[in-house]
């Protein structure tokens, strides 16, 4: 969902921004690789140690690695003509994340961009109850760790699609590659990936632009970028608004939509922490999961 207000044709040089990112591919195949000598690596340790690492470590590649994902869903690693590389070259970042992920966020996350904010149709909207149950500083804290959970079964809920073959193909590798790890290294190996996946989407730095990207800290406002130095780890997610206003700019160019355009985004509210985002989303009591701007589109009417 665009702005509206920053345009190719008042802004020409954004469009030499379009298009893939050479370096994407190699970025991702680091991080897998990465991740797969780890898992060699805490195969002896103490279980103490491997909830350890996977929190400090594995977990913050796997978050950055589901970004990665989110990228390559708007096929910036091999280009719009390549869509089954990008396809596929998702399920390969999916590996170390442990459970099957990249197809179905794929499947959603058009909808996403298409109907943000529309009821039934963008599945990142907390359901009625979550709005309800959710309220307290105390239950808040517990939504943020939950948060993995609601991402995976709201949509089931909100707007069950058919499985996908794409989807069925995600699992079988997915559960392909636990079983090969499991096999040459045990269980903690593979306890590591999925324990740092489950830790790191939950309550964790990184996870901050979770509710910094869409909740209305400030009225009017629904959608909001993220300057700091986490867009490192994260494939510049921060730049939110940026990206919205163009999706197939991939994350590395981010920060130059902002520069070209700096008389548009310097003057929108954005934030600076996302440690703070999470401080005060537990202890504002005028922010919760009910923080969210929900509007009925015309598919929802129809359907």
């Amino acid at each position: 969902m665009t702005s509206g207000r920053v345009s190719t044709a008042k802004y020409p040089e954004i469009k030499t921004l379009m298009g893939p990112d050479p370096y994407l591919k190699w970025i991702v195949s680091g991080m897998v690789f990465m991740q797969l000598l780890a898992c060699y690596l805490v195969k002896d340790l103490s279980w103490k140690w491997i909830f350890f690492w996977a929190y400090a470590f594995g977990g913050c590649i796997n978050h950055s690695l589901t970004l990665a994902i989110h990228d390559i869903s708007h096929n910036v690693a091999f280009g719009n003509k390549q869509a089954k590389w990008n396809r596929w070259f998702a399920v390969f970042a999916n590996l170390p994340i442990g459970i099957p992920y990249s197809a179905s966020f794929k499947k959603y996350h058009i909808d996403h961009h298409r109907y943000l904010g529309g009821d039934s149709l963008d599945v990142d909207i907390p359901t009625d109850f979550e709005g309800w149950f959710f309220c307290t500083p105390l239950r808040k804290l517990l939504w943020l760790f939950l948060q993995p959970l609601f991402y995976s079964l709201r949509p089931l809920y909100v707007n069950p699609k058919a499985i996908t073959r794409m989807e069925i193909l995600n699992a079988l590798v997915q559960f392909s590659i636990d079983l090969v790890i499991y096999y040459l290294w045990g269980l903690k190996p593979v306890i590591y990936l999925i324990a740092g996946t489950i830790l790191c989407l939950g309550f964790h730095p990184i996870s901050g632009h979770f509710i910094a990207e869409h909740y209305m800290f400030l009225k009017g406002y629904e959608t909001y970028s993220y300057y700091g130095p986490l867009n490192w780890l994260t494939f510049n997610v921060g730049y939110h608004m940026e990206h919205h206003d163009f999706p197939s700019i991939p994350g590395c160019r981010l920060p130059m939509v902002k520069k070209i355009a700096a008389e548009y985004y310097d003057n929108l509210p954005h934030h600076q922490s996302w440690i703070r985002v999470l401080w005060d989303f537990v202890f504002d009591d005028t922010l919760g999961p009910y923080s969210r701007v929900k509007r009925l589109c015309k598919l929802a009417k129809e359907s």
